[in-house]
């Protein structure tokens, strides 16, 4: 039996792991290469650096893009994050059927557990459909960013910066062709609500996006109900944006928006609220807000994006399901429920679970960075808050920064490589490496209570 089989069976989240580190791997050795950079060679640790914040679609960079890598290079960067959006098992599946070979069942069940709820039996019509709406989605947004950069670029660099926008944008990507970021077209209304539907759609989830296109071809010759999953994604998704827009307006009202029109201050305001959760994109200096809307960004950047999109986080369905668990449990109501559905009691202790091991890994990591100037003496500026944001931003594969990326140490860089690797993969993911999938039962002894709260 060769080396491939043996691989593509193995377990499907062990799968999904590896293939996204063969792709960092890849990507590190391509962006190493003389010929992906405009002056020296990048360092190993840069390369792996960049490569782990394209596959895992963060966008946090220790090099500017635009100015450092050449033409080759920002192709290079634009495959890793296409691909790393998608998903490498999902490629995998389309190849080997274009190629005639047969799919695995754990190859086919890494495809189903990074984007589907409920188990289907044709994976590769959803393989299908997710490349065939990934497609017409960016050309989309490729085709309205190419209108408006055309006014003041040449056609061939239009097209092919609203190429590079449109994929980094709906694979919440956030890497940029522009020293600083998207902040010259802030008041562009046309941009900024071309990347913001890009952002949205690529950060809702694939299943969402199939469910909607089944609305569309059914609508009309019977009643579609859409699943629990599909209402509160968009229902949490809404209120995050709507809610995040109206607390920056409030709290940026003296700040960054002082003296600005009001259709700026509605532009900046909305951009940051969406691109905050995953994207990476940001129209403002994000150094320049004041604390409590940098704390308002990190919640938002922690539950990040929607179960089976190109996000990170602990997803909206989390957020979703610990509010509905703090009401039963308010209610004393026994079972929790969503949308006259009662939601499995195994649902709810993993969601209360990743919510726990999420905040200690991201402790974990920001200390492990801290640490490193009390072990070596080498001074961090004597600042917290931007290297909790910096970790934050890691682990939501979100990618704003405060302006510490580029000085990081060969340490801190390790870290973050790591805590962009673990919330692009996911929390359940890596567990289900380490513990297995079936926990056993372990021993049942005498109760006795004990005080909480």
């Amino acid at each position: 039996m060769t080396l491939q089989p043996k691989l593509l069976k193995l377990h499907p989240a062990a799968l999904i792991l590896i293939s996204f580190l063969a792709l960092i791997l890849i990507g590190t050795l391509l962006l190493s290469l003389p010929v992906s950079s405009k002056s020296a060679p990048l360092q190993v640790i840069d390369a792996l650096f960049t490569s782990t914040s394209a596959v895992c679609v963060t966008g946090l960079a220790v090099v500017d893009t635009g100015t450092r890598f050449t033409l080759f290079g920002q192709i290079i960067i634009l495959v890793l994050i296409q691909i790393g959006g998608l998903g490498v098992m999902t490629l995998s599946v389309l190849l080997f059927r274009i190629i005639g070979r047969k799919t695995f069942y754990h190859q086919r069940m890494a495809v189903q557990d990074m984007f589907l709820h409920t188990p289907q039996d044709d994976i590769f019509k959803i393989v299908k459909n997710i490349i065939y709406m990934t497609f017409c989605i960016e050309t989309a947004g490729a085709v309205l960013l190419a209108i408006y950069w055309s006014r003041t670029m040449p056609v061939h660099e239009a097209v092919y910066t609203a190429l590079f926008h449109a994929i980094s944008a709906f694979c919440n990507a956030g890497f940029s062709l522009f020293p600083d970021s998207l902040s010259t077209f802030g008041d562009s209304y046309l941009l900024n609500f071309t990347i913001c539907m890009l952002i949205v759609t690529g950060g809702i989830g694939f299943s969402v996006l199939y469910e909607f296109k089944n609305w569309i071809k059914l609508r009309k010759k019977k009643r579609f109900r859409f699943s629990v999953q599909t209402r509160t994604v968009l229902l949490t998704t809404a209120i995050l944006i709507v809610g995040g827009t109206v607390w920056l307006f409030i709290l940026e009202r003296q700040g960054i928006l002082d003296g600005k029109s009001p259709s700026y201050q509605f532009l900046v305001a909305l951009f940051q609220s969406i691109t905050c959760r995953t994207a990476g994109f940001n129209t403002v200096d994000i150094s320049a807000l004041n604390e409590a809307t940098i704390a308002m960004m990190l919640v938002l950047m922690f539950f990040g994006a929607s179960p089976g999109s190109c996000g990170g986080g602990v997803k909206t369905t989390t957020l979703a399901l610990l509010t509905a668990t703090t009401i039963t449990r308010i209610k004393r109501m026994q079972r929790v429920n969503l949308f006259k559905k009662s939601i499995p009691d195994e649902t709810v202790r993993r969601a209360s679970t990743l919510i726990i091991v999420s905040i200690g890994i991201i402790g974990m990591v920001l200390f492990m960075i801290l640490s490193e100037g009390a072990i070596t003496g080498r001074s961090l500026g004597g600042e917290f808050l931007p290297y909790l944001f910096e970790v934050v931003s890691a682990f939501g594969t979100v990618g704003l920064s405060l302006g510490v990326t580029a000085d990081l140490s060969v340490w801190g860089k390790f870290w973050i490589v790591i805590t962009m690797i673990i919330g692009r993969v996911g929390i359940l993911t890596f567990s289900y490496i380490i513990i297995g999938t079936n926990p056993t039962k372990g021993f049942e002894r005498a109760e006795e209570n004990m005080m909480i709260g």
